[in-house]
């Protein structure tokens, strides 16, 4: 809104998000700070990103509320009294905790505590420990469990905390407590406000910021306004008094009084507080002074959750149910002007300015400040200007406090100036200057220092002058700030901190030469150089050095140390291009005497890319053999270095085994072996670690192959525990007897389960070894017993056999005596051994084998032992039993005794014997030979044994083996089934007295499905008399069994028995199965009765049930009513009445309720009475209702049935008095139907003016529905009464209401669309014209008028669109502008809306709303850079006088060889047009634009310009240009295709062409700089043969580096041009002199005296050949040369100078040539 302080937006609506309205409200909703909002829907959490562009998430999380971490993505769940905490990015629960009583508020104090209330405490929830919430504090009682909590605050420092609620007052207010806790002194203060804030705030004149407490203070009944309140707390009176102010009172609205606060929020970044209601009001304060500062209406919801954006001052806010999301922010720029012209508050006004730094009142300021400074006041006239901001901080106020002379014995005014700004902000740049300067001149640095380190002054270069002469660190500060970089750097080389030059550099992105800094350092400090160079090689990007260059530079100052330090510094990346350097690097620590430094830097494994095998030379002659081994590959190599590996690390021998190849192990494991035992130990080490990757066998074969059995053994010892390699174990297990290791042998044997048996068998017997435990072993584990016993038996060891039972293995004893049997051993023998295993060997195998073997009579001694034993083995008593019924020794004694025999073995066993014994046998298996009795029974005809058995048996199942037809036989008759149940029937079942027998039995004939068996069998039991006539289960069961398999009988036995389960008999006689409805009816009737029922209570539920059989079953409601007016019961009433309800006999029912008095279901009743429109009838019943119920159904019903009943009078007298009637409901629904009189009595007697509004509509009472709509005050109403009153062409009331809901942007298309479909466009103008003069006119209104001025007055758009750009929604407007054709307002609106792309290409599409200025403004702001290649296009087409114009402009941001391509497409012309334009970007050196420059210089024969390019501009295709040249007409082309091959070093190409030309030149320079021999001496071949004797000279001058004398000479004296070779051979001879003179120098022996320069000498000699000695700086190949004995490939073979030719003109000897024309 213009001119108002407070800008006030809705950002977003929750609704419109999909959030429900019924989850946008307090507790559900939550907004902790400006990065999301949660909303908790029944079934999900929906979480709003703010951050993002309100994108939308949804989790299916079950939760009672939840909120969000301020900062992180932390959320916090709450379910009844667990609380938990999960981290969604971590996708993890982070903590959890049951409270003791339910939440009722909590919030998020801080990013990392979690604040719970619950009824009676406070808890806080720390979030970075593991602990349980810690409760803080209690409730006061003022805040009891009849408060709602609406606010829980926690000060900045953490050291008070405030809990605000509200709770029901008197007379309808709402009363607001607070509770302010002080967590140091642990003591609560009660405060009657609703609603308080925390704030930081910085007062002047004082160093410490105050916290301060903002809360809104009104007393409960008291008339007097609400105030607002500022108190500073926790401050220390040492300090000074707290900070406070007045209270200022709130101007409450008039229509607002009983209005109350919801929420106070403190932006920080202005200190202003706003304080929101309930009716939607916001109130602006300023906190420095209390002062309201803006009041206003700014939603008609209620705002329940808001919150601070800290970097805008933005305050947030959340409507109820609407979700609209609020946003309000300090205008800043009508700020001051609102307070001067609005609240007339100067003193307001200057403290806001001042402090917040806003425009409105440099007036102000300038007229303080010139009164202050007339009256003298110079202390207050510099506060003036301190809080003014930059209004009056200008070189001119400086001035004037400068020329003010300065009292005796006072402070300077300026000084005082200076002081009040310290004191009060920061100087600016010129202000800094000023001050510094006399304080420099005192040299008081500590106060610049303080100054500075307080950040009270603006750096600035100049002021980093001032300072540089007194301290460089200050002024090396003030030019880090000032951004002044290379007073900064020189600072740092000043201070030594080389180190910090280039991370500083490259930081702020200063370029330099480094390269000659560098070079100064090197003789001058060394070590600064050093620092120097490792930050270069150390820049982020890249090294700004060339490493291979700088480490020379230090070697050729002897510098090894520092070059070593350097190259480690540079290659501690590990480049593979960097191979040769690290080769060097090692190179000159292992020839030079230092192999220690070479080793540590082979040790840490920071360079791998090396020459490896010549390092490894190195290391081998400087006897580092470990080192040496590591970097050989080649195995004859490695073999030789391992003649040392006796002083080798053992520990490094049998790790470097890992490096080989297996080929290469086993060569060099041989190799070692056979050097001696001294080896031995480490061989073994060898192959126990690396036995998988060299395999077994060959390495069983080396020691096999080098007979070191020894080895072999302690090898294969190490590795059979772990190797399952069959191979191994067995080598091993021949191992150890060849060593007379018979323990491992047996160990290996006995616990070994990978050897082969057979293998290993047949070695040991075939060892015959005088210990055959091994060999036992294996046998006993691999089942070779019968081979085993055959080999010990003959060979006479019969001890062993009986050890091997006994000891070993006495399970396999029958195999032992089995095949003594077959070995036809003595049985005495054969009896001592199984009496000496006893129980120890299994009876039944051994039985078995006994049989077999026709040997059974010799084990009965054996097993009669056992079982004098007490054996209870059943193989034993099977044995024994089959010797005595075979013998006939008492067996049915020992079948019927006996306990422990396994009658399934010795049943069969008798069968054929005698079946009565094999009957004993199957009975004594107690059911587990079942099927095996009932076989013999039934072959044997035991059908009475049979019997008796079943029914002792009892068991189910067994009845269902016999009684159960077989599969397929179920129709046919089974004789052996009949005569079963004869014997059931006639005499086991009735000699029974034990009742479960009767019941099993009854159960199996009831499970065999014999229900006419049945049926005679419990007639015979219960109607017969027995023990069982009265029991009700088989009464129970008969009639069951009757209803089943005979319901004829049903009936009779209803009337004969009686004690039998009615209600259970009844349900199953209407079951659907069997539908015997007038048994169960007359169950219920029989048992209905006194004699049969006494309690009258369960007789009523019979008479219930009885007649539920005839409405539910038999559906006769006749005969029902009849036999309920018999009973006359209000229960038997009710049912029938739900019966008669059911069956759509309303009326009948509702007779039936009235009797029975049972209003239970007056909503089906009401609702079949509706059906039914029997509304007069359904009056009684309702009043009857009444009597008992208080419901709003039964209320809101009789007042319906009132009003269709046209009982109007009734129906207003019932609604005026006492009732619980849904009034709007049956309002609404008597609008619905068209009862228009009735709803409007209803709709007035609960005040919806809403709906009231809507009935006047419907009344045709226009002018008292836009009255009712003012009451309701709702858009809906507003627009409905809008568009009635249009309808009925009341233009008047139809704006009177448009105007209010236009105030929403949600409804102005409706109201748009509706106005335009009834063609009323005038009017709809007018309205929209009407709107933008409102307070609250929006966006919609301004944006909605410009379309319709689009549609119907195109005249008026462009002027609206200028008047009212700000205010537009600038994309409906265009689009509208488009559809009209209305481009020039479209492009003037795209681009103050900065859619530049959207501009310019409307201009290119239509011509007439082209502007050339307002296009070049847009082109250059487009984002789509494929508009400027359109715009290239378009000027070429239509504007080609503005072409280069248009390229000056996109110079910066165009691809300029795409631009020549579509010059190139366009024609010759438009190249021609552009050549200003080519030349113009040439110096950004792409391909394409040298090339097309090119063709037009030679198009227009411009070789000048050409050559001038060609040699500026190296990016083109050379070879394709020098070619196309070479066969040019004119000369200086063809000169320009030589030099452009020359450039390419095609020398053999340009020296043709120059010759073809006879520039020579050119020929001889070109030769020259191609430094190849066989050119150079092709050319002075060729200048003999053509006689050119001067050219001759001078290619012998100009190449004289790189001829070799005796060609010289000998085509000097072949062609006879002695003279012309005559310098040459001067200029090589003094040469020749000079190397000679300057090695007799170098060789001579030191002086004495001179022990330094020995050492250095003697050292650069030895060890530096590798950098090609010291740097020299003269053209003098000798010094370049290679030393003796010295690899030279350093760096090149490169001096300097790069080896290369003397300038033109001039030897190295000083000699001067003559020039071509003198020769």
């Amino acid at each position: 809104m213009a001119g108002v302080p407070l800008q006030f937006s809705e950002a977003l609506n929750l609704q419109q998000l999909g959030v429900p309205e019924t989850s946008i409200k307090h507790g559900l909703t939550s907004m902790e700070s400006d990065r999301w909002i949660i909303c908790v829907e029944p079934t999900q959490v929906t979480m709003v990103d703010l951050q993002n562009g309100a994108q939308v998430t949804r989790r299916p999380i079950q939760a009672e509320a939840a909120v969000m971490n301020p900062t992180q993505n932390i959320l916090a769940l709450r379910s009844g009294t667990t609380v938990q905490i999960f981290n969604l990015d971590a996708k993890a629960k982070v903590k959890a905790h049951q409270m003791p009583e339910p939440l009722v508020f909590w919030k998020w104090t801080s990013t990392s505590n979690l604040a719970l209330v619950t009824a009676t405490a406070v808890y806080h929830w720390k979030l970075d420990d593991a602990n349980p919430p810690v409760k803080m504090f209690d409730r006061l009682d003022k805040l009891g469990p009849n408060t709602q909590i609406i606010n829980y605050r926690v000060s900045p420092d953490g050291k008070w905390c405030l809990l605000g609620g509200i709770s029901a007052g008197a007379g309808g207010t709402v009363d607001g407590n607070m509770q302010l806790y002080s967590m140091e002194k642990k003591v609560s203060q009660h405060l009657t406000g609703h609603a308080a804030a925390f704030a930081t705030i910085k007062l002047p004149g004082r160093d410490d910021p105050a916290h301060v407490l903002c809360f809104q203070g009104k007393t409960a009944g008291s008339a007097e306004p609400p105030k607002f309140f500022v108190r500073e707390i926790g401050r220390d009176p040492a300090k000074g008094p707290p900070f406070g102010i007045t209270p200022a009172s709130i101007p409450i609205p008039p229509d607002a009084v009983s209005d109350f606060p919801v929420s106070l929020v403190v932006d920080p970044k202005n200190d202003i507080a706003l304080l929101l209601t309930k009716m939607g009001y916001v109130y602006m304060f300023d906190i420095h002074s209390g002062k309201t500062i803006y009041r206003a209406r700014v939603t008609q919801d209620t705002v329940f959750v808001t919150c601070a954006q800290a970097s805008t001052g933005a305050i947030f806010g959340i409507t109820v149910r609407r979700g609209g999301v609020l946003r309000m922010q300090l205008n800043g720029q009508t700020l001051i002007p609102y307070i001067l012209n609005t609240l007339r508050d100067n003193d307001l006004a200057i403290k806001l300015a001042g402090r917040l730094n806003l425009p409105g009142a440099e007036s102000l300021f300038a007229a303080e400040f010139e009164r202050h400074m007339s009256t003298g006041n110079i202390a207050e006239a510099a506060r003036i200007v301190a809080s003014s901001g930059t209004a009056l901080r200008t070189p001119a106020t400086m001035s004037r406090f400068q020329q003010i002379p300065a009292q005796p014995g006072q402070v300077p005014p300026l000084l005082q100036y200076f002081s009040v700004l310290l004191e009060t902000g920061r100087l600016n740049e010129q202000e800094s200057i000023e001050v510094a300067k006399p304080v420099l001149q005192q040299s008081r640095l500590p106060l610049m220092e303080k100054w500075l380190k307080d950040d009270k002054l603006q750096a600035s270069e100049a002021l980093g002058d001032l300072i540089m002469p007194h301290d460089v660190g200050m002024a090396l500060s003030v030019y880090l700030r000032a951004e002044c970089h290379a007073k900064a750097i020189q600072c740092f080389v000043q201070r030594g901190e080389y180190d910090k030059i280039v991370p500083y550099s490259t930081s702020v992105g200063f370029k330099m030469d480094y390269s000659s800094m560098l070079n100064q350092l090197l003789f001058n400090n060394p070590q600064g150089a050093l620092d120097l160079a490792k930050g270069l090689v150390n820049a982020e990007g890249g090294t700004l050095i060339d490493i291979q260059a700088t480490a020379e530079a230090f070697l050729s100052s002897n510098r090894v140390q520092e070059t070593t330090a350097f190259l480690l510094e540079a290659l501690k990346e590990n480049k593979s291009e960097h191979a040769y350097l690290q080769t060097k690097l090692l190179e000159i620590n292992l020839i030079g005497g230092a192999p220690q430094v070479a080793d540590a830097i082979m040790q840490q494994g920071i360079l791998t890319h090396y020459d490896r095998p010549h390092i490894g030379k190195l290391c081998e002659r400087a006897g580092m053999w470990q080192r040496a081994a590591e970097h050989y590959t080649e195995i004859n190599d490695i073999k030789r270095v391992f003649k040392n590996s006796h002083q080798m690390n053992p520990e490094f021998v049998v790790s470097y085994f890992s490096k080989l190849n297996r080929e290469q192990s086993i060569m060099l494991l041989k190799d070692m072996i056979s050097r001696g035992p001294q080896n031995m130990q480490v061989c073994v080490e060898v192959a126990k670690k690396y036995h998988d990757e060299l395999g077994s066998e060959d390495l069983v074969g080396v020691f096999e192959g080098a007979r070191a059995t020894e080895g072999l053994y302690y090898y294969l010892g190490a590795i059979v525990n772990s190797s399952e390699d069959p191979f191994v174990h067995f080598k091993y297990i021949q191992s150890s007897c060849m060593l007379g290791q018979f323990k491992e042998a047996e160990r290996v044997c006995r616990d070994s389960n990978i050897y082969v048996p057979e293998e290993v068998k047949n070695y040991l017997k075939s060892s015959k070894l005088p210990d055959p435990r091994p060999l036992i072993h294996v046998c006993d584990r691999y089942d070779y017993v019968d081979e085993l016993t055959e080999y010990l038996y003959l060979n006479s060891l019969l001890q062993y056999i009986e050890v091997y039972v006994t000891k070993v293995s006495p399970t396999k004893t029958p195999m032992v005596v089995g095949k003594l049997f077959d070995l036809g051993a003595n049985e005495d023998f054969v009896k001592r051994i199984l009496m000496a295993v006893g129980t120890a060997c299994p009876v039944e195998e051994l039985v078995e084998i006994a049989e077999t073997r026709n040997r059974l009579r010799l084990l009965q001694p054996w097993l009669e032992a056992n079982v004098a034993t007490g054996s209870t083995e059943p193989s034993t008593h099977n044995a024994l039993g089959k010797i005595y019924i075979t013998l006939n020794r008492d067996p049915k004694s020992f079948l019927l005794n006996n306990m422990f025999y396994d009658p399934k073995v010795l049943g069969p066993y008798c069968e054929s014997l005698d079946p009565q014994l094999a009957f004993i046998a199957y009975k004594k298996g107690a059911g587990e030979c079942d099927e095996q009795l009932i076989k013999v029974s039934h072959e044997h005809g035991l059908y009475r044994d049979l019997a008796k058995y079943m029914v002792e048996r009892q068991d189910l199942e067994l009845w269902a083996k016999v009684l159960t037809p077989e599969e397929g036989k179920e129709n046919e008759e089974d004789p052996q089934r009949r005569q079963l149940i004869d014997q059931v029937v006639e005499w086991a079942l009735p000699e029974s007295t034990n009742a479960d027998e009767v019941s099993c039995t009854v159960k199996a004939f009831m499970a065999a499905d014999l229900p006419s068996e049945l049926i005679n069998l419990l007639e015979r039991i219960v109607l017969q008399g027995s023990d069982f006539s009265d029991n009700k289960n088989l009464q129970n069961l008969l009639i069951l069994t009757s209803i089943r398999a005979d319901s004829t009988r049903t009936a009779g036995y209803i009337d004969q028995l009686d004690n039998f389960d009615a209600k259970d008999i009844a349900l199953i006689c209407l079951s659907e199965s069997h539908m015997l409805f007038e048994e169960a009816f007359s169950i219920y009737v029989k048992f209905a009765k006194p004699e049969q029922t006494p309690d009258k209570d369960e007789q009523i539920e019979m008479m219930v049930l009885a007649i539920g059989v005839l409405v539910d079953h038999m559906k006769d409601l006749d005969r029902a009513k009849t036999y309920a007016s018999q009973c006359d019961e209000k229960p038997v009433w009710s049912k029938l009445g739900k019966a008669q309800l059911e069956n759509k006999f309303p009326a009948e029912a509702i007779e039936s309720f009235i009797n029975a008095e049972d209003p239970s279901e007056y909503v089906q009743v009401c609702a079949e009475a509706n059906e039914g429109e029997i509304w007069a009838a359904l009056i009684p019943f309702l009043k009857m209702a009444r009597k008992s119920m208080q419901e709003n159904l039964i209320d809101t019903e009789l007042i319906y049935a009132y009003a269709k009943t046209s009982n109007l009078t009734e129906m207003e007298k019932f609604v005026s008095g006492p009732n619980v009637a849904n009034i709007q409901t049956i309002g609404d629904r008597c609008f619905s139907e068209g009862l228009y009189q009735a709803a409007k009595i209803l709709f007035i007697g609960i005040n919806n003016n809403s709906k009231l509004a809507l009935c006047h509509i419907h009344l045709e009472e226009y002018r008292d529905a836009v009255d009712a709509a003012k009451k309701a005050n709702n858009v809906s109403t507003w627009k409905q009464v809008c568009f009635a009153c249009l309808r009925a062409e009341e233009f008047r009331l139809a704006a009177t209401c448009g105007l209010e809901v236009i105030k929403y942007p949600d409804h102005v298309d409706d109201v748009v669309v509706y106005y335009s479909d009834l063609g009323h466009f005038g009017h709809l103008i007018s309205l929209f014209e009407q709107g933008i003069g409102l307070d609250d006119a929006h966006v919609g209104i301004f944006t909605e008028l410009g379309i319709l001025y689009t549609k119907h007055m195109p005249e008026k758009v462009m002027d609206h669109c200028k008047v009212f750009f700000s205010k537009l929604n600038v994309s409906k407007v265009v689009r509208a502008c488009e559809r009209a054709r209305l481009f020039k307002p479209s492009v003037y609106l795209y681009m103050q809306d900065k859619q530049h792309d959207n501009a310019v290409r409307t201009m290119m599409e239509y011509a007439p709303c082209w502007n050339h200025d307002l296009f070049l403004d847009s082109i250059t702001k487009v984002r789509n850079a494929e508009l400027m290649y359109k715009a290239v296009s378009h000027y070429l087409t239509l504007h080609p006088m503005f072409f280069t114009r248009l390229m000056e402009v996109l110079e910066a941001g165009i691809d300029h060889g795409r631009v020549v391509n579509i010059l190139k497409r366009t024609g010759d012309w438009a190249l021609q047009l552009a050549l200003p334009y080519l030349k113009i970007v040439q110096k950004f050196d792409v391909s394409i634009i040298n090339e097309t420059l090119h063709d037009l210089y030679i198009e227009d024969e411009d070789y000048e310009a050409l050559r001038n390019s060609i040699e500026k501009f190296k990016n083109f295709n050379m070879i394709a240009l020098a070619s196309t040249l070479s066969s040019h007409e004119l000369l200086e082309f063809r000169r320009i295709s030589a030099y452009v091959y020359r450039c390419n070093k095609k020398w053999s190409q340009s020296i043709e062409l120059s010759k073809n030309d006879r520039m020579w030149k050119d020929s001889i320079d070109t030769a020259n700089e191609s430094e190849d021999t066989e050119i150079i001496e092709g050319i002075l071949r060729f200048f003999c043969e053509t006689s050119e004797k001067e050219c001759f000279s001078a290619a012998l001058y100009t190449c004289f580096e790189h001829i070799s004398p005796d060609v010289a000479i000998e085509l000097g004296w072949m062609n006879g041009y002695y003279n012309f070779t005559m310098p040459y051979i001067i200029q090589t001879f003094r040469r020749t002199h000079q190397r000679l003179k300057e090695l007799e120098v170098r060789t001579a022996p030191p002086a004495e005296d001179n022990v330094e320069n020995d050492v250095a000498a003697s050292y650069t000699n030895n060890n530096l050949g590798g950098f090609g000695g010291v740097l020299m700086l003269e053209n003098q190949p000798s010094m370049g040369g290679p030393m003796p004995g010295v690899d030279m490939s350093g760096f090149g073979g490169m001096m300097p100078n790069g080896g290369g030719m003397p300038q033109m003109g001039q030897m190295d000897g000083g000699m001067m040539m003559p020039q071509m024309g003198q020769m």
